[in-house]
Order: C-alpha cells, then sequence, then structure tokens
C-alpha cells in the first residue's frame, strides 16, 4: 500500500504545472513595455479653442422652413403650397445668396415628399439643407 500511495503522489508531482517560466516571461514582458513606453513620443497638435458664447452669431440669417404635413401638405410659411410650384419659391428665396432650408416633415408623411421637397430645393441652388421631424410643428395641445 505504501508503494501504491508513493506512485500517486510521483503522479501528483508530474501533474503539477511549473509557474515559473511564465513568470519569468510576464517579467520579461513588463520590463520590455516599461522601457519602449518611455522613448515613444507623443504627437499631438495644440489647439486654441474659441470662447464659447450662448448667444448665436449676428450675422446668421434664420433658415426658411418647410414644413410636410402628414397629409403630404407642404407648408412653407404655414400655407399650402403646389409642390411644383415649391422650386420657383425656394429660387427666389435663394437669389439673395444660398439660404439654409429647414423641412419640417411629419412622422407620418411619406418619404417620396421629402425627396421631392430636397430635389426641388437642389435645383433651386439651396445647398444647406437640414431635416427635422415635424413633432413640435404639428402636434396639437
Amino acid at each position: 500500500m505504501q508503494t501504491t500511495r508513493g506512485i500517486q503522489t510521483a503522479r501528483e508531482a508530474d501533474n503539477e504545472i511549473n509557474l515559473t517560466p511564465m513568470l519569468d516571461v510576464v517579467f520579461i514582458l513588463l520590463i520590455f513595455f516599461v522601457v519602449t513606453a518611455s522613448f515613444l513620443d507623443e504627437v499631438g497638435l495644440d489647439i486654441d479653442a474659441p470662447a464659447q458664447s450662448e448667444a448665436p452669431p449676428d450675422d446668421v440669417d434664420p433658415p426658411l422652413v418647410v414644413r410636410i404635413s402628414r397629409d403630404n401638405e407642404i407648408l412653407p410659411d404655414g400655407r399650402s403650397l403646389d409642390p411644383r410650384s415649391l422650386r420657383a419659391n425656394l429660387s427666389r428665396a435663394a437669389a439673395g445668396g444660398g439660404p439654409r432650408l429647414l423641412i419640417e416633415a411629419d412622422l407620418e408623411s411619406s418619404n417620396r415628399m421629402l425627396v421631392r421637397v430636397m430635389d426641388a430645393a437642389r435645383l433651386a441652388g439651396v445647398d444647406d439643407i437640414a431635416i427635422a421631424d415635424g413633432r413640435q410643428a404639428f402636434d396639437k395641445p
């Protein structure tokens, strides 16, 4: 029985994991990363950010607002407008320079009407187009 027990302890000794080589490798890697990190120079740009002001700039014109109702009606300035005459109206508004356009579309309006308004704006010379959902514009209290 002692011999069997002696054999089992010898087998258990063979199954143990020797951590010494792994610790040696970890320490060598640690030394390598510490040494290489001290030679790296961080490259960056120095940026002087302007002071933030809460007031909008005075020279910014308010955008033209075109609303699209859930019935796919185009409503610039609150009046109904035929989609075919939208390009002419936007061309008149864009005559003084390329204005900004804000399209407020109702969530239930069709994408087709939104694309038609955007196309008419591009053909009229309006390059700065923003799209918003019309939750606040069409919600009724």
